[in-house]
């Protein structure tokens, strides 16, 4: 696969543990720009995947760059320098702080006072703080929380407290955004808000989502990669992917009534229909492929 010239690049990636791959030879790549989706059964590889690329874990063998600098042995403190931002399945949010103070602490790798400076309150320090104050209202006013700014997280609503970690991810104005599991704990209204705010981000950031909600990712993503016991079997578009038999099988299983006459195309149906959740789909966020916690 390629290397894109402003994005991450993912080449040849693979992870054991134990003597068991998570990960087996994984290439992918993410343009600025755009969005791509990773989904796959339960135990696919997609949480090792995301852990690899935000420096959670070593990978064996293969490569990890982003415009076009090589990542080696990288720790997720190094991603803010770099422009890359992370929302992780759970908040993560500190509930002695305010919710403005939590989206302005994600802003700290971009700020040119330092410890001395601020702890002084030295002119730079206080105008400084002025600044981010004022852009993190406006963020927060973007995403339509800006009413608690001032509230503890711990007393808001869990759909709130996912909003915050997520301007708390953007302050830092990140070129590449990796999302794991936005979707999770969300209903089927929540997650049509959460589409919006991820369709608003395309075009401006490059944005990876690692995701299990089939009806989220088939009407947000630009491309998806689909994993199956730690290989990629299809990549493509979501129509592409949508139609592809193997992922049919990945996410159905085998059926002995596959081989009787009509078998192989009534399963294929039912997974189309399965992965087709995008089109009319209005239920409660609970639909979709199953839970990838175990990757």
């Amino acid at each position: 696969m390629g290397e894109p010239s402003g994005g991450l690049s993912v080449s040849g990636v693979s992870v054991t543990f134990g003597g068991l791959a998570a990960l087996d030879d994984v290439s992918m790549s993410v343009d600025e720009g755009e969005v791509v989706g990773v989904i796959g059964p339960n135990g696919a590889g997609k949480t090792t995947l995301f852990n690899v690329v935000c420096g959670f874990v070593r990978p064996t063998a293969g490569r990890i760059s982003y415009r076009g600098r090589l990542l080696r042995h990288h720790n997720p403190h190094d991603l803010a320098p770099l422009g890359i931002a992370r929302t992780l399945q759970g908040v993560g949010l500190w509930p002695g702080m305010s919710v403005a103070e939590n989206v302005m602490a994600g802003a700290q790798a971009s700020l040119r006072t330092n410890f001395v400076s601020a702890l002084l309150g030295t002119w730079r320090a206080s105008g400084e703080e002025q600044r981010l104050r004022s852009r993190t209202m406006d963020l927060l006013d973007q995403l339509g929380v800006a009413e608690f700014a001032d509230w503890p997280p711990t007393a808001l609503p869990y759909a709130i407290q996912k909003r915050v970690a997520l301007a708390r991810a953007l302050i830092s104005e990140p070129t590449l955004l990796l999302l794991d599991e936005p979707a999770s704990g969300l209903s089927g209204a929540e997650m049509e808000e959460l589409r919006a705010l991820i369709v608003r981000l395309r075009g401006s950031i490059g944005v990876m989502l690692v995701e299990h909600h089939m009806d989220l990712v088939m009407s947000t993503c630009d491309r998806l990669v689909v994993l199956n016991f730690g290989r990629v079997i299809s990549a493509g578009t979501p129509e592409q992917v949508r139609a592809d038999p193997e992922v049919t099988t990945a996410y159905l299983g085998e059926d002995v009534e596959a081989i009787r006459p009509g078998g192989a195309a009534a399963k294929h149906g039912e997974a189309s229909q399965h992965l087709d959740a995008a089109r009319g789909s209005e239920g409660d966020g609970g639909s979709g492929g199953p839970d990838s916690a175990g990757g």
